[in-house]
């Protein structure tokens, strides 16, 4: 791209050149893309937070136009270090509807095998047949190789893994449409160093990864896309002094991570825009 600096306009991603030198498709069309969702129903599990990264995704999807149901699951944060935030579901669904879209939160424990079929039964009764699915929910404990156990792997499987993947084929063999279905499954980190203490969550993280690969060569003939997106640290609140001082010291950018950095790829990968890019994992890292 050359003639000077570009300029985005709002709502798409066509790029536009001060000298009109425009990308074309044509001579008499200009390269444009749209990222409006207006119309467009997503689902995105695992929003229980209002810092956490599904409830950042819900938000920057509901700011292009669709409307959105999340799945929450405070069982599990009540034991989590951050703990529970017990108004968060209801807020966030309020939230959303200020946006000026449909909203519906519900409460859903992911690591029942029936939940796939539960979550896709919901979306379609309250909102409508979603084009959008973002498999945002985890299960994350520290273990290390001496604490790691049969129970251990199996609670992290049964949601990183089973969750995930039942509903990425639930949503694709429910969809109709010619073309726009989008999965985005959430990874992590492994793929990029290790993880000490992690041992479960890695390894079914690293399942996720290829999952997302094998899946989208299959169904890309529905015109559904399937990519991963690796968020890196994100300060949801998890994060102590001590973990945010060392990332700062390494950073280069002087920043944590937050929930809308990886909330702005996922919504551009869910919209037009996004179209041409299957079977990916994305790392939003600023640092690397």
């Amino acid at each position: 791209m050359c003639g000077g600096p570009t300029r985005w306009r709002r709502g798409t991603s066509s790029l536009v050149s001060p000298s009109n030198r425009t990308m074309t498709k044509s001579p008499t069309s200009t390269a444009t893309f749209s990222t409006d969702l207006t119309g467009r129903v997503a689902v995105v599990t695992g929003a229980s937070r209002r810092r956490g990264i599904g409830a950042a995704v819900c938000r920057a999807l509901a700011a292009q136009g669709a409307d959105v149901l999340f799945t929450h699951w405070q069982a599990y944060d009540r034991t989590q270090p951050h703990g529970a935030d017990e108004d968060s579901p209801a807020a966030l669904e309020e939230e959303l509807r200020a946006m000026g879209v449909r909203a519906a939160g519900l409460e859903v424990d992911l690591s029942r095998p029936e939940s796939a079929e539960r979550v896709l039964d919901a979306v379609l009764e309250q909102l409508g047949p979603p084009m959008i699915l973002v498999n945002n929910a985890a299960h994350s404990t520290r273990d290390g190789y001496e604490a790691l156990d049969a129970a251990t792997l199996d609670a992290h499987y049964a949601v990183n893994v089973r969750a995930m993947a039942l509903l990425s084929v639930t949503f694709a063999r429910r969809f109709d449409r010619d073309s726009g279905g989008r999965v985005i499954n959430l990874s992590s980190g492994q793929g990029v160093g290790p993880m000490p203490g992690e041992l479960a969550y890695i390894a079914t993280k690293g399942a996720v990864e290829a999952f997302t690969r094998t899946l989208a060569a299959e169904v890309a003939h529905k015109g559904i896309t399937v990519n991963a997106v690796d968020p890196g640290a994100t300060d949801t609140g998890w994060m102590t002094d001590g973990i945010k001082a060392g990332i700062l010291r390494a950073s280069a950018r002087g920043r944590l991570g937050q929930p809308e950095d990886a909330a702005r790829l996922i919504a551009f990968l869910a919209s037009d825009a996004g179209e041409w890019i299957t079977g990916q994992t994305i790392h939003s890292r600023g640092d690397s």
